[in-house]
This record gives C-alpha cells, structure tokens and sequence, in this order.
C-alpha cells in the first residue's frame, strides 16, 4: 500500500452536515418513486415504542438480537461455504422460516477471502451464543430472504439505495464487500442502542462483547471499501448511497455515515469510524432497526418485509412510525 493510501486511512469525525439537506431530498424524491417494501440489515437495538406498555424483558432483548444474528449468520456461511446453518441452530419459539437465496460468493481476493471465513465464524459463535443464554425461550429462525439478482432482498436495498435492480452481493469481491457494508454498521448502533435495557450486569458485559465485534467487522469492511475505493471510485461512492438509504429509512435522524474522504485541518482524512461530535457510535432504536431491515418506505410501522418476508419472532417486531 502507498504512502499516499496510508495517509487517506487516518480516522477522520464526520464531515456530512452540509450535506445533509440535498440528501434527504434526494432520498426523499428517489423512495417516493420507487418504494419497496423489504430488505435489511442486522442486529440488536431496544429502544421504548410509542404503544409499549411493559418495557421489553432481558429475554426480549436477546431474541431480537438473536433474529438478527441468524441474518447475518447466514449471508456469511453462503458466502463462504454455499451452505447455512446447520439445522440445530434454526429452532426454537414461533414460527421456523426457510432461507430464500444464498450461494457461494466467487471471491478471489485471498483478503477478501479470510475476512469473509472469520466473520461467518464469528456469527455463527453469535448465534450459539445468544441460543445457549436463552434455551427454551430462544425463537426460531423466521423466514429469510438473502437473494441477489432482480426480486432478491439485496437487490431490493440496492434500488432503494440509487444502486442497481442486478445486484448481487455473491458476484464478486466489490459486490460482497458492499453487501456485507448494508449490514455491519446498523449491528453496531443497534447493540449500543439495547445498552441501557438490558438489566441483567451479566448479559449486558456479553452485548458490550457482541458490540465490540460487530464494530470490528464494521470498521474491517469500511476499511477495505475504502482501500479499494482507490482503483475503483465507485465502490466509495456506492457506499454512501446505502449509508444514505439506511438513513432515509430509519426515521428524520441524520446520523448514518459513508466512507467517503474528506479534509480536516487541510488534510485528506477517511471515515472509517462513523461517529458524532463526541467521538462516540450513535444508536438506533429496535423500531429503527426494523424499519431498515423492512426496507420500511411507508411512515406507518410495519411487520414484515426485505430481508424478513414474514417478520421476525419474538414479542419485538414492528418497527417505528416515523411520521
């Protein structure tokens, strides 16, 4: 790598907010023509619903990361095996779905390659994680749609994001990276979202441990959309566009971040790191989480959609009206 690349990798604060009112009404324009009703990312957020009459339970908390989980889990083992999760880990309470989609990505990049083999690793750890913590109260896999192609979820997100009604994430390196880019950072604002519901000390200590590396999946994949970005322009600013989507569909809140360069003090600087102010990861709440991974272009809260064709399971599982 170039000394040139080097200096474009240094951690940068986030330098959208003059932006931020074209995109909006850009987005705002782009969903009013070409709405969906599904496609998603991953993870854990509990955030207090409007109609809520109970706050949610520790076990209602770890279902819903463990929805997400079984998402990411998945995508991740067909990309790198061709093959799911092995059929022990799918039971559970509510309703069992199926996988719709999936195959062994044609990755050649063997970087590319060895992040994808440890991530799937760590989602699965994830999955056996969260199942063994809640035993007989876990939820089943619900209904999954990890497709690429035209009618497939990603491809889904990837209209809703000014991208192409082809994509598929299992293509090629760029597209994986970019599919796996949808995911990684809503996982992140989501379990620091869930951080003050959680009451029990010992699964809070184990969702700061799932935080922690879901961030390092995230900054990883950030980084490396970012180094490619030097050959390939395009895959920096695709990036921004479903950062973009992602925060189009979460509710009026303007915090998603790309991976776009910027200059700080007269210097190039990245952003890997999305953050604010304060040099902190923001958070997002369950019904913003599942806006997202609904592809919710509707103001109402809804059910079902995108990567979650019939919902998840559990007692979380409507997202945020967001009018």
């Amino acid at each position: 790598m170039t000394d040139d690349v080097n200096q474009q990798l240094i951690e940068a604060f986030d330098r959208r907010v003059e932006r931020r009112n074209e995109r909006r009404e850009f987005f705002k324009n782009a969903f009013g023509a070409a709405a969906i009703a599904g496609a998603g990312m991953s993870a854990l957020a509990i955030g207090q619903r409007a109609d809520a009459q109970t706050a949610p339970t520790d076990a209602d908390v770890l279902n819903f990361a463990l929805n997400l989980e079984y998402l990411e889990a998945q995508f991740y083992n067909y990309a790198v095996n061709g093959t799911g999760l092995a059929a022990n880990l799918l039971t559970g309470t509510g309703t069992q779905g199926a996988v719709t989609g999936g195959q062994k990505a044609n990755l050649s990049d063997p970087l590319v390659i060895a992040y994808a083999k440890e991530i799937a690793q760590d989602e699965v750890a994830h999955v056996t994680f969260l199942r063994s913590q809640l035993m007989t109260s876990a939820v089943a896999q619900p209904a999954i749609n990890i497709a690429g192609g035209p009618g497939g979820a990603f491809s889904t997100a990837a209209v809703a994001a000014g991208l192409s009604a082809n994509f598929n994430p299992y293509a090629d390196d760029n597209s994986f990276l970019l599919g796996a880019f949808i995911f990684e950072d809503v996982g992140v604002t989501a379990y620091k979202g869930a951080a003050t519901l959680i009451t029990n000390k010992t699964y809070l200590e184990a969702a700061a441990g799932i935080l922690a590396v879901e961030a390092y999946h995230a900054g990883l994949v950030r980084t490396s959309l970012y180094a490619r970005g030097v050959q390939t322009p395009t895959l920096r600013t695709s990036a921004d566009s479903i950062s973009n989507a992602r925060d189009s569909l979460d509710g009026s809140s303007d915090d998603d971040q790309g991976i776009s360069p910027t200059t700080i003090n007269g210097s190039l600087a990245s952003n890997i790191v999305p953050l604010d102010g304060n040099g902190l990861a923001y958070s997002r709440t369950t019904g913003q989480v599942l806006n997202i991974v609904y592809l919710n272009t509707t103001n109402a809260g809804v059910g079902m959609g995108g990567f979650f064709p019939a919902g998840v399971n559990g007692t979380i599982k409507t997202s945020t009206v967001t009018a």
